[in-house]
């Protein structure tokens, strides 16, 4: 069975991919590398990542499209949004270094946050080098913009890592997947909690149903994204809700 509409996230064993296909039949796989991805879906036609892609290489402030995602979440949510590091910083041996680094290209730090997920940064970044065909299906999402969109562009209450965001998330996605709920039990009950974060399984269920509602004709932050050095958009891809 063919499952062309992928939601991944990182989580802390790897990446965890719900995969969708039109007709809502789905199925989950929770991935050490991301190079394992043409395992489970051999020929997707949208893979949407929470991950950032397309790196700022010049003193150029902030990509635009995570100031526009912190603008359109309310108070609470613009949190979750973290400020991509430049591509040269990529390449720090260190938090501190990772710190001269990030001021001397953009003007500005890199949060903890955002440098504990370089690895997974650079992992993305390296997928895509070695599969070019990956560039035309891989894009850049962000779960809090997606559940945004498809929250009639109203963002999330509650924090995603507290039972009530949890109800609240599933309650939005169940509009648009009504097996959201068996998919967050199943997930849970295959996985340890060491391994896959239950807010890791809403988030990469969101990318997936917005991959399958949006393709081919997303909606990006900004609408006219611009590229990096290496040609790859620096966008955040959404799908407009009902």
């Amino acid at each position: 069975m063919s499952f062309p509409f992928i939601g991944i996230d990182g989580c802390k064993a790897g990446w965890f991919c719900v995969a969708l296909d039109d007709k809502l039949d789905w199925d989950f796989r929770l991935l050490t590398r991301l190079s394992e991805l043409s395992r489970f879906v051999a020929e997707p036609k949208s893979v949407l990542i929470d991950m950032p892609i397309g790196f700022l290489d010049a003193a150029t402030g902030a990509r635009e499209c995570d100031n526009l995602a912190r603008q359109l979440l309310s108070s609470k949510r613009h949190t979750s949004v973290f400020s991509t590091p430049a591509r040269k910083t990529l390449s720090a041996r260190n938090y501190q270094e990772a710190l001269t680094i990030n001021r001397a290209m953009t003007g500005r730090g890199i949060s903890i946050q955002a440098w504990m997920i370089v690895p997974k940064m650079i992992e993305v970044d390296q997928v895509l080098d070695d599969n070019p065909h990956l560039r035309k299906v891989m894009r850049e999402s962000h779960p809090e913009i997606c559940f945004w969109a498809l929250n009639k562009k109203s963002a999330t209450q509650f924090r995603k890592k507290e039972q009530p965001g949890q109800a609240e998330r599933l309650a939005i996605l169940k509009k648009y997947f009504p097996a959201a709920e068996e998919v967050f039990q199943q997930a849970q009950f295959r996985y340890f909690r060491r391994q896959l974060a239950r807010d890791d399984i809403l988030d990469a269920m969101v990318n997936s149903v917005t991959a399958l509602r949006g393709y081919p004709d997303y909606h990006t932050l900004p609408e006219q994204p611009g590229t990096d050095a290496k040609g790859l958009a620096m966008e955040m891809v959404y799908a407009a809700g009902n």
